[in-house]
């Protein structure tokens, strides 16, 4: 079974490599694309890769990955404090939900602390910069292996 894996990521994830490079480094999202691209290809898995500013669209692409995937990677990016929306979107769908933060929102300001994307994912990963898109990947590989085997 070839796993399919949509990766999601929300507003102003486009400038990485030029916002904020003391808190999400100076790789750009073209860049972490190819990483995850030859990771998923070591792990014989398909990939889907987006970015959108604009939550409907994000929206858009959870509901057809119910289709399309079998597990989602999420960035929402400022989304995850925000969005209900985007909550009841992920509710939706079946397989693994891994949220994942480049930075350690829990050591940013308060605003930063309570994701509510969250209380849906199956995993969340923060702090490990753009590595941890890598480590998403394996981490929902492995949860789509170990649910085809039991």
């Amino acid at each position: 079974m070839t796993a399919r894996v949509m990766i999601l990521n929300g507003p102003n994830l486009n400038l990485l490599g030029v916002r904020e490079p003391k808190i999400y480094g100076s790789t750009s999202l073209a860049a972490i694309e190819a990483n995850c691209r030859a990771e998923a290809e070591k792990l014989g898995a398909s990939l889907c890769f987006r970015q959108s500013n604009h939550e409907g669209q994000l929206i858009d692409w959870i509901h057809e990955a119910r289709e399309t995937s079998d597990a989602i990677i999420i960035n929402p990016a400022g989304y995850s404090f925000t969005s209900v929306a985007l909550l009841d979107a992920l509710k939706m769908f079946d397989g693994p939900v891994i949220e994942l933060h480049i930075s350690n929102i829990h050591s940013r300001d308060a605003i930063y602390h309570h994701s509510k994307i969250s209380a849906v994912a199956g995993a969340v990963i923060c702090g490990l910069g753009v590595h941890g898109y890598v480590v998403a990947l394996q981490a929902v590989v492995h949860m789509l292996g170990s649910v085809s085997k039991s």
